[in-house]
């Protein structure tokens, strides 16, 4: 393995952290609770349908943004 990929893993891993960090302090409670994300719950309890689409869609946006900058700068 080359340099470059071991400093990719290590900024990889800091991201992965810090979304944990954000996860377990609930500054990410926003998150799935979107006005575009579906839910269908039946009363019973018996059938729950949750399709996040407005989540996927800014996570899709803020990696794709993340990766054209990456690939600029190197």
């Amino acid at each position: 393995m080359t340099r470059e990929v071991g400093l990719v893993l290590i900024v990889a891993g800091a991201a992965v952290v810090a979304v944990g960090l954000l996860v377990v302090t609930g500054a990410l409670g926003w998150f799935g609770n979107l006005p575009g994300d579906l839910r269908y719950e039946r009363d019973d309890g018996s059938v729950r349908v949750y399709v996040p689409l407005a989540s996927m869609l800014v996570v899709s946006v803020v990696l794709s943004v993340l990766l054209t900058l990456l690939r600029r700068l190197f």
